[in-house]
């Protein structure tokens, strides 16, 4: 795909469960060659299944703080990649007077999920890999490949 942006932004509806989990693996494969943030429209505490399902691989979400677009401190972002349809809405409302490109990746929301524990856990364990999978082929790694 060419050259690493310098900075990526990825926003959901609620900044609970997609974007942390978009941000902190970013964050986990190319480390500070990309500056990461996340946001939702709306702000809520991270959902326990996903730090649950971070856990998993090793990645640290515990200490997440859920913030809106209303809450950046800074707006000017290479990329912004929104993952749900109400965050794509407020994406291209937010780079209308910047250049930034936008991406909309239409990612399941898993606490959508029902059931026991353990079908709610696997929903959120899907997304996550789901965007192992897209993060990786988006931001490719020059070197060993890190999940």
């Amino acid at each position: 795909m060419g050259e690493l942006p310098s900075s990526v932004l990825f926003a959901c509806t609620l900044n609970a469960v997609r974007s942390p989990m978009a941000e902190a693996i970013l964050k986990h494969l190319h480390g500070h060659q990309i500056y990461v943030d996340s946001v939702g429209v709306r702000c809520q505490e991270i959902n326990s299944f996903t730090v649950a399902a971070m856990d998993e691989i090793g990645i640290e979400l515990g200490d997440h703080e859920p913030k809106s677009f209303e809450d950046l401190e800074d707006s000017s972002f290479d990329l912004v990649i929104s993952l749900s349809p109400e965050a794509q809405h407020q994406a291209v409302e937010m780079t209308r007077t910047m250049a930034c490109e936008v991406e909309f990746w239409n990612i399941f929301d898993p606490s959508l999920v029902d059931g026991s524990r353990e079908t709610q856990l696997d929903a959120f364990r899907q997304v996550r890999d789901d965007l192992i999978r897209r993060i990786k082929e988006r931001f490719p790694l020059q070197g060993p490949a890190g999940l």
